[in-house]
Protein backbone atom coordinates (compact mmCIF):
# COMPACT_ATOMS: atom_id res chain seq x y z
CA UNK A 1 0.00 0.00 0.00
CA UNK A 2 1.71 3.18 -1.17
CA UNK A 3 -0.93 5.89 -0.66
CA UNK A 4 -1.45 8.26 2.25
CA UNK A 5 -4.58 8.28 4.42
CA UNK A 6 -5.86 11.40 6.25
CA UNK A 7 -9.06 11.73 8.27
CA UNK A 8 -10.85 14.75 9.76
CA UNK A 9 -12.77 14.51 13.02
CA UNK A 10 -14.73 16.74 15.39
CA UNK A 11 -18.18 17.43 16.78
CA UNK A 12 -20.91 18.64 14.44
CA UNK A 13 -20.22 22.11 12.98
CA UNK A 14 -16.52 21.85 13.76
CA UNK A 15 -15.68 22.33 10.08
CA UNK A 16 -14.52 18.85 9.07
CA UNK A 17 -16.14 18.94 5.61
CA UNK A 18 -14.94 22.46 4.81
CA UNK A 19 -11.34 21.85 5.88
CA UNK A 20 -11.18 18.44 4.21
CA UNK A 21 -12.28 19.95 0.91
CA UNK A 22 -9.77 22.81 1.25
CA UNK A 23 -7.01 20.26 1.82
CA UNK A 24 -8.11 18.27 -1.21
CA UNK A 25 -7.76 21.35 -3.42
CA UNK A 26 -4.42 22.27 -1.85
CA UNK A 27 -2.89 18.82 -2.38
CA UNK A 28 -4.27 18.52 -5.91
CA UNK A 29 -2.64 21.86 -6.72
CA UNK A 30 0.58 20.36 -5.35
CA UNK A 31 0.36 17.55 -7.94
CA UNK A 32 -0.98 14.85 -5.63
CA UNK A 33 -3.70 12.51 -6.83
CA UNK A 34 -6.37 12.89 -4.15
CA UNK A 35 -9.62 11.08 -3.33
CA UNK A 36 -12.10 12.90 -1.09
CA UNK A 37 -14.63 10.76 0.73
CA UNK A 38 -16.84 10.83 3.80
CA UNK A 39 -18.78 8.72 6.27
CA UNK A 40 -21.43 7.57 6.41
CA UNK A 41 -22.73 7.19 2.89
CA UNK A 42 -20.10 7.43 0.17
CA UNK A 43 -20.89 4.06 -1.39
CA UNK A 44 -24.17 2.78 -2.78
CA UNK A 45 -24.71 0.59 0.27
CA UNK A 46 -23.49 3.39 2.51
CA UNK A 47 -26.10 5.76 1.10
CA UNK A 48 -28.85 3.43 2.27
CA UNK A 49 -27.20 3.09 5.69
CA UNK A 50 -26.84 6.87 5.97
CA UNK A 51 -30.59 7.22 5.48
CA UNK A 52 -31.24 4.67 8.23
CA UNK A 53 -28.89 6.14 10.84
CA UNK A 54 -29.41 9.86 10.17
CA UNK A 55 -32.67 10.55 8.36
CA UNK A 56 -35.03 7.62 9.00
CA UNK A 57 -37.72 8.39 11.56
CA UNK A 58 -38.82 5.11 13.16
CA UNK A 59 -41.71 4.86 15.58
CA UNK A 60 -39.28 4.19 18.43
CA UNK A 61 -35.62 4.86 19.13
CA UNK A 62 -32.79 3.17 17.26
CA UNK A 63 -30.86 1.03 19.72
CA UNK A 64 -27.33 2.34 20.35
CA UNK A 65 -25.72 -1.02 19.53
CA UNK A 66 -27.77 -1.33 16.35
CA UNK A 67 -26.67 2.19 15.40
CA UNK A 68 -23.04 1.26 15.95
CA UNK A 69 -23.30 -1.85 13.77
CA UNK A 70 -24.90 0.17 10.97
CA UNK A 71 -21.98 2.58 11.04
CA UNK A 72 -19.55 -0.38 11.11
CA UNK A 73 -21.24 -1.90 8.05
CA UNK A 74 -20.92 1.40 6.21
CA UNK A 75 -17.24 1.60 7.16
CA UNK A 76 -16.46 -1.95 6.04
CA UNK A 77 -17.96 -1.26 2.61
CA UNK A 78 -16.24 2.12 2.47
CA UNK A 79 -12.80 0.67 3.24
CA UNK A 80 -12.99 -2.26 0.85
CA UNK A 81 -14.76 -0.54 -2.03
CA UNK A 82 -13.07 2.85 -1.97
CA UNK A 83 -10.36 3.61 0.59
CA UNK A 84 -8.09 0.57 0.33
CA UNK A 85 -8.14 0.39 -3.51
CA UNK A 86 -7.32 4.11 -3.69
CA UNK A 87 -4.40 3.71 -1.29
CA UNK A 88 -3.17 0.67 -3.20
CA UNK A 89 -3.17 2.87 -6.32
CA UNK A 90 -0.87 5.33 -4.56
CA UNK A 91 -3.44 8.07 -4.02
CA UNK A 92 -3.94 10.39 -1.05
CA UNK A 93 -7.28 9.59 0.59
CA UNK A 94 -8.95 12.29 2.70
CA UNK A 95 -12.00 11.15 4.66
CA UNK A 96 -14.48 13.34 6.48
CA UNK A 97 -14.87 11.08 9.57
CA UNK A 98 -13.65 7.56 10.28
CA UNK A 99 -13.10 5.26 13.29
CA UNK A 100 -12.56 8.03 15.84
CA UNK A 101 -16.12 9.25 15.28
CA UNK A 102 -17.48 5.89 16.38
CA UNK A 103 -15.35 5.87 19.53
CA UNK A 104 -16.45 9.43 20.37
CA UNK A 105 -20.13 9.28 19.40
CA UNK A 106 -21.10 5.70 20.18
CA UNK A 107 -18.48 5.16 22.89
CA UNK A 108 -18.47 8.37 24.89
CA UNK A 109 -21.76 9.76 23.59
CA UNK A 110 -23.88 6.60 23.82
CA UNK A 111 -21.87 4.86 26.53
CA UNK A 112 -21.00 1.68 24.63
CA UNK A 113 -17.99 -0.34 25.74
CA UNK A 114 -14.84 1.12 24.18
CA UNK A 115 -12.95 -2.17 24.02
CA UNK A 116 -15.84 -3.78 22.18
CA UNK A 117 -16.01 -0.83 19.81
CA UNK A 118 -12.30 -1.02 19.02
CA UNK A 119 -12.54 -4.75 18.30
CA UNK A 120 -15.53 -4.29 15.97
CA UNK A 121 -13.88 -1.35 14.18
CA UNK A 122 -10.74 -3.42 13.68
CA UNK A 123 -12.82 -6.12 11.99
CA UNK A 124 -14.70 -3.56 9.86
CA UNK A 125 -11.53 -1.82 8.68
CA UNK A 126 -9.17 -4.78 8.53
CA UNK A 127 -6.92 -2.76 10.83
CA UNK A 128 -6.59 0.14 8.41
CA UNK A 129 -6.04 3.45 10.23
CA UNK A 130 -5.12 6.92 8.93
CA UNK A 131 -1.54 8.14 8.91
CA UNK A 132 -2.90 11.48 10.16
CA UNK A 133 -6.14 12.34 11.91
CA UNK A 134 -6.93 16.05 12.22
CA UNK A 135 -9.17 16.75 15.21
CA UNK A 136 -10.86 20.14 14.76
CA UNK A 137 -11.64 21.04 18.35
CA UNK A 138 -14.46 23.53 18.91
CA UNK A 139 -16.57 24.22 21.99
CA UNK A 140 -20.35 23.99 21.93
CA UNK A 141 -20.78 27.76 21.95
CA UNK A 142 -18.81 28.02 18.72
CA UNK A 143 -20.69 25.10 17.19
CA UNK A 144 -24.01 26.71 18.13
CA UNK A 145 -23.01 30.00 16.46
CA UNK A 146 -22.33 28.00 13.30
CA UNK A 147 -25.83 26.54 13.30
CA UNK A 148 -25.56 23.42 15.43
CA UNK A 149 -29.05 22.17 16.23
CA UNK A 150 -30.81 23.88 13.32
CA UNK A 151 -32.13 21.65 10.55
CA UNK A 152 -30.39 18.81 12.32
CA UNK A 153 -30.33 15.11 11.46
CA UNK A 154 -31.17 12.48 14.07
CA UNK A 155 -27.79 12.58 15.80
CA UNK A 156 -27.34 16.36 15.54
CA UNK A 157 -30.60 16.70 17.50
CA UNK A 158 -29.01 15.18 20.61
CA UNK A 159 -28.73 17.44 23.64
CA UNK A 160 -25.76 19.47 24.85
CA UNK A 161 -24.69 16.86 27.40
CA UNK A 162 -24.33 14.30 24.60
CA UNK A 163 -22.05 16.55 22.59
CA UNK A 164 -19.97 17.41 25.64
CA UNK A 165 -19.33 13.69 26.07
CA UNK A 166 -18.49 13.34 22.38
CA UNK A 167 -15.97 16.17 22.61
CA UNK A 168 -14.45 14.45 25.66
CA UNK A 169 -14.17 11.32 23.53
CA UNK A 170 -12.17 13.12 20.86
CA UNK A 171 -9.95 14.63 23.56
CA UNK A 172 -9.33 11.18 25.04
CA UNK A 173 -8.38 9.81 21.64
CA UNK A 174 -5.96 12.67 21.10
CA UNK A 175 -4.30 12.04 24.47
CA UNK A 176 -3.98 8.31 23.79
CA UNK A 177 -2.59 8.59 20.23
CA UNK A 178 -0.65 11.87 19.92
CA UNK A 179 1.47 10.39 17.14
CA UNK A 180 -1.56 10.00 14.86
CA UNK A 181 -4.17 12.49 16.10
CA UNK A 182 -3.34 16.19 15.86
CA UNK A 183 -5.50 18.77 17.62
CA UNK A 184 -6.23 21.97 15.70
CA UNK A 185 -8.16 24.85 17.27
CA UNK A 186 -11.25 24.87 15.09
CA UNK A 187 -12.66 28.05 16.63
CA UNK A 188 -10.22 30.20 14.65
CA UNK A 189 -11.01 31.73 11.27
CA UNK A 190 -11.11 29.24 8.40
CA UNK A 191 -7.89 30.64 6.96
CA UNK A 192 -6.05 30.27 10.28
CA UNK A 193 -7.38 26.76 10.83
CA UNK A 194 -6.31 25.80 7.33
CA UNK A 195 -2.81 27.15 7.88
CA UNK A 196 -2.50 24.92 10.95
CA UNK A 197 -3.84 21.93 9.02
CA UNK A 198 -1.37 22.47 6.16
CA UNK A 199 1.56 22.60 8.60
CA UNK A 200 0.54 19.31 10.22
CA UNK A 201 0.03 17.55 6.89
CA UNK A 202 3.18 18.93 5.28
CA UNK A 203 5.27 17.89 8.28
CA UNK A 204 3.93 14.35 8.35
CA UNK A 205 3.97 13.79 4.58
CA UNK A 206 7.58 15.01 4.42
CA UNK A 207 8.52 12.78 7.34
CA UNK A 208 9.52 15.59 9.68
CA UNK A 209 6.70 15.06 12.25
Amino acid sequence: MSGFFISFEGIDKSGTSTLAELLVDHLQNSSHEVVFTYEPGNTELGGEIRHLVLDWKPQGEIDATAEMFLFAADRAQHVNELIRPSLDAGKVVISDRYVDSTLAYQGYGRGLNLNDLRMIQNVATGGLMPAITIWLDVDLQTARKRGWGTGADRIEKEDEAFFKRVRQGFAAGYKSEPGRIFRVDGSQSISDVFEDVKKVVAGRMSGTK
